[in-house]
């Protein structure tokens, strides 16, 4: 398994140490902020590199949400038979490109990276050189600290291993716990803005991409807790980051690009429309348009609605009395 990622550890190890190079003129190169700047920098670039694929995971949702009609469609018309149903769901997939499961390719994607991130950092705990590094490297990154905290220790490494490092052991312990809570904090509020200003709203209907996402907004946050402590500083470093960058890439897509059909959405379209001169008599009808009521025939308004357009009400011709 070592020599498969060893490509992947030298490229991590070489961003790293780039990064850390670039910026030893500024801050020092044993400094903390060095190292955990270089560990942010590394996070920066890789979710650049990430952007196609978080386009194509949007617009497979945006997919999903349009084929809603026709995968309730199915789910009734096979409602007692499973396999069927996921066959004929398996086939309206393929027929328009999408896949209910593209919300998990950017994490897929990270996987190996983080995997190689913890193996460089583990590696400097262990005071064995990966990928790039050199001994001067890793002795280096060693003593390096995140809020004191050196960027190789554990929450469940031992108080002599973490005074090896040039930690203190209370304070590792309370440094990784806090970081470990403000990443399960940002993935909550990331999946539970989704799920309340990006998905269109649900009719009572079993909804997949729904389910997924109540799965993953009460899953997701249990990991990190569960698995964070066994985690270098430096590793949570990174995880933390990238939470903090999917949550503020997901709010600027709700805010500036919203699903059809979804609250964001509709807000969206209000705002819009009062910036054009909507009054508050227009209503943003369920395609985002603007639908005015026409005046009937007897001036009541209630004739038909006309979208995108303004009409005056007509006035009762009357002839005054003298």
């Amino acid at each position: 398994m070592g020599s498969i990622l060893n490509p992947l550890y030298t490229a991590v190890s070489w961003v790293i140490i780039n990064i850390h190079n670039l910026l030893s003129p500024i801050f020092g190169s044993a400094s903390g902020v060095t190292w955990s700047l270089s560990i942010i920098g590394l996070v920066i670039i890789i979710r650049i590199i990430l952007i196609p694929l978080f386009v194509k995971q949007i617009k497979s949702q945006r997919a999903l949400t349009a084929l809603q009609p026709q995968m309730k469609a199915i789910q009734n018309k096979y409602k007692d038979d499973r396999q069927k149903q996921s066959e004929e769901m398996m086939k309206l997939y393929k027929k328009h490109g999408t896949n209910p499961l593209a919300s998990c390719f950017p994490l897929l994607a990270q996987a190996p990276i983080f995997f190689a991130l913890f193996t460089v950092l583990n590696g400097i705990a262990q005071d064995v050189p990966r990928g790039v590094l050199t001994q001067a490297d890793v002795d280096s990154a060693a003593n390096a600290g995140f809020f004191g905290a050196p960027i190789a220790a554990t929450f469940l490494m031992g108080a002599n291993d973490i005074e090896k490092l040039g930690g203190v052991p209370g304070t590792v312990k309370a440094i990784t716990l806090v970081m470990i809570l403000l990443m399960s904090a940002s993935t909550f509020i990331t999946q539970r803005q989704l799920m309340t200003k990006g998905m269109p709203k649900n009719d009572g209907q079993p909804n997949m991409m729904v389910q997924q996402q109540k799965i993953m907004l009460y899953l997701f946050p249990i990991i990190f807790a569960v698995t964070g402590i066994n985690f270098p500083v430096g590793v949570l470093l990174y995880w933390l980051t990238t939470n903090v960058w999917t949550m503020g890439q997901q709010l600027y897509v709700i805010k500036r690009n919203p699903t059809p059909g979804s609250p964001a959405y509709f807000e969206l379209q209000a705002k819009r429309a009062k910036k054009t001169g909507a009054t508050k008599s227009d209503e943003v009808t369920n395609n985002g348009s603007i639908a005015v009521e026409e005046p009937g025939a007897d001036g009541t308004g209630n004739g038909h609605d006309a979208k995108g357009q303004r009409q005056q009400p007509k006035r009762d011709k009357k002839k005054k009395k003298r």
